[in-house]
């Protein structure tokens, strides 16, 4: 049984910075992709990045490319999500979820187990 759990939301001021973790748990992650996505109130979830456990190749949606990023520390089995220069638009519920598969996707429908969210707010 996967079981990922995400900590480090708050509120912080546009131009701030928060660090999102997930730690994962149940199995080894080799082979896995690891993602983070959003979903802000009245919007669909969407993708925010991914990470291969292996090789820890990385992949970003356009709005957060050259904001954000994110890594992962095999020892922890945790996953980041380093948020710089924070804006309003980015304020969401952030999910971390895993797939069985080195092939990254971008959508919610591509990966298998989700975190309970963690609330990121980004006052103007």
């Amino acid at each position: 049984q996967v079981n990922l759990v995400e900590s480090g939301g708050g509120l912080v001021q546009a131009g701030g910075s928060l660090r999102l973790s997930c730690a994962a748990s149940g199995r080894t992650f080799s082979g896995w992709t690891m993602g983070w996505f959003r979903q802000a109130p009245g919007k669909e979830r969407e993708f925010v990045a991914a990470i291969r456990w292996s090789g820890g190749s990385t992949y970003y949606a356009d709005s957060v490319k050259g904001r954000f990023t994110i890594s992962r520390d095999n020892a922890k089995n945790t996953v980041y999500l380093q948020m710089n220069s924070l804006k309003p638009e980015d304020t969401a519920v952030y999910y971390c979820a895993a797939k069985s598969s080195i092939v990254t996707g971008q959508s919610p429908l591509d990966y298998d187990y989700w975190g309970q969210g963690t609330q990121v707010s980004v006052s103007a």
